[in-house]
């Protein structure tokens, strides 16, 4: 704002876009190019959260990120009446059938705009309705561009949205590894995700070393059914959570980006750039907003986000002020929004590549979040004997994962209720009417989204050729039972025939089974 000129990068040693990429894995980082401001977004119908994607690409959003409602992320149908009543639409957007999906992205060129989707167990479905909408309106699936995120090892660690069994869910996910290498270059068919694993209690340096676990299992599992490292690596990416302990962030992140570059390198015998590079989306810190004095989350919100950015991210999410109400409304979503434009536009620091780079704490923080999670890594090999897959299976086996996501969140919330760790609003510098009036405008998902979408379940069941389902299950079932073929194509045969999420995911178990947690004593 001065006009005081500044080089495109300072200090000495491996620099942005270098070996092992500390720095950022592009020289020039945010100079050249800004990170995608991709907004999650999602509720009620297909139409409705339509009509939000629109908004948020209106508002100079430049990429889109769907949330689906929760009978959708496991695998069950929206009348389903023990398992769905009453979350219909509510979390999320409810994607039954292709139609639903087609609704979801009508008048969005789907060559034009880069999406990501929330989704792990029936990620398989949702990634054929994605492409038979593709297929549909005339774009290649070569020209699909996007994420899906298909980590379904971090569900039995932590979110629990899983619905087969950890090994054949395995198998599902490196069919679409292998599926989308083969016919869709510009997708990303695993997105690692350390994000939720931090809002289920974890620690930072737990996220870390559990995420990057999880990569490596990916990478082995990959390996093993055939493909090569090089033809895969480059479209595995990360999605990690930015929490308000912004110097500790900021060593992750960074501290995520070497670690990854040597393994691949060094343990995985990576040779091309590409396989060794780390890239993230982030998103602020859900957990972390609190429903007291709800607007004050704009400005944790803002700090996070410009902790993801110092730590390089290439997308970013900032979450709205009221998720700790509700899903946000429409304003809350733009001022999130404009938070990270504020970040990129006013704050100088896309400016300079890795501006923190050379700070003594920075590096000593990199270093020890570094040192933390290897290891993490190092006791996941000693489970596996030698194997990180057969380590992170072992770990959700014995409840490893689990154990250790609890006792930090149980060491969280204690030193909260005890006042060692202050948490503004909650348990100081609280207000006496607090709540008085933060119920008022906030979005509300109200019982005529779940009967207006029943109704059109039922008129594309209705509408639907019954045989021409029945057989398209028949041949997912078929393909199920012989790990010699690939699921990717029946799933999409069946989609195109107008089964449901629910019948594919069903047929499914009849061959895997379901996966039912043990509990740890």
């Amino acid at each position: 704002m001065s006009g005081v000129p500044v080089d495109p990068v300072y200090g000495d040693g491996p620099m942005p876009g270098e070996y092992p990429y500390t720095r950022g894995i592009y020289p020039d980082m945010y100079r050249s190019r800004l990170w995608t401001m991709r907004m999650f977004a999602g509720f009620g119908t297909a139409v409705d959260t339509n009509g939000r994607f629109k908004d948020i690409l209106r508002n100079g959003g430049t990429g889109l990120s769907t949330a689906f409602d929760m009978p959708t992320l496991m695998g069950r149908d929206s009348d389903d009446a023990v398992w769905s009543a009453g979350e219909v639409g509510r979390a999320g957007v409810a994607v039954d059938t292709l139609a639903d999906m087609e609704d979801l992205f009508a008048d969005i060129d789907l060559s034009a705009v880069s999406t990501s989707m929330t989704i792990n167990g029936p990620a398989i479905v949702a990634l054929a309705q994605y492409i038979a909408v593709g297929d549909k309106t005339g774009v290649d699936r070569a020209r699909l561009s996007g994420t899906i995120q298909n980590d379904i090892l971090k569900e039995y660690q932590a979110q629990k949205e899983y619905i087969f069994p950890p090994r054949p869910s395995m198998r599902i996910v490196t069919d679409m590894m292998r599926f989308t290498t083969a016919e869709m270059p510009r997708w990303h068919p695993v997105s690692i995700s350390g994000y939720h694993i931090r809002e289920a209690g974890s620690t930072a340096a737990q996220e870390l070393g559990f995420t990057l676990a999880n990569g490596f299992a990916y990478v082995e599992a990959a390996r093993a059914a055939g493909l090569d490292v090089d033809n895969f690596a480059s479209r595995l990416s990360f999605f990690f959570n930015s929490h308000s302990d912004f110097f500790e962030e900021i060593g992750k992140f960074r501290a995520a980006r070497r670690i990854w570059a040597t393994w691949m390198k060094e343990r995985y015998g990576a040779t091309r750039e590409r396989s060794l590079l780390c890239r993230f989306h982030t998103q602020t810190a859900g957990v972390s907003l609190t429903a007291q004095q709800p607007e004050i989350n704009i400005a944790r919100v803002a700090i996070q986000a410009l902790a993801g950015v110092l730590g390089g991210t290439q997308s970013l999410h900032t979450d709205a002020f009221d998720e700790a109400l509700a899903l946000p409304t429409e304003k809350a979503a733009r001022i999130a929004l404009r938070s990270q434009q504020i970040v990129a536009h006013e704050t100088g620091v896309a400016s300079v590549a890795d501006p923190l780079g050379g700070s003594a704490y920075v590096e000593w923080m990199t270093d020890e979040m570094e040192r933390r999670a290897v290891e993490i890594l190092d006791h996941l090999l000693e489970l596996g004997d030698g194997s990180i897959l057969e380590g992170v299976y072992e770990g959700i086996d014995n409840g490893w994962f689990v154990g250790g996501i609890a006792d930090s969140a149980y060491r969280f919330e204690r030193e909260v209720n005890e006042g060692t760790r202050t948490i503004v609003g909650v348990n100081a510098f609280t207000d006496s009417n607090d709540g008085d009036d933060r119920d008022a405008n906030l979005l509300r998902i109200e019982q005529d989204t779940e009967d207006l979408q029943l109704k059109r379940l039922a008129a594309v069941k209705q509408a639907r050729d019954g045989e021409a389902v029945r057989r398209a299950l028949e041949a997912v079932g078929h393909a199920a039972d012989d790990p010699s073929t690939n699921l990717m194509p029946p799933v999409i045969d069946a989609v195109n025939a107008y089964a449901t999420e629910g019948e594919i995911c069903d047929t499914l178990a009849g061959v895997f089974g379901r996966y039912v947690e043990q509990a740890i004593v």
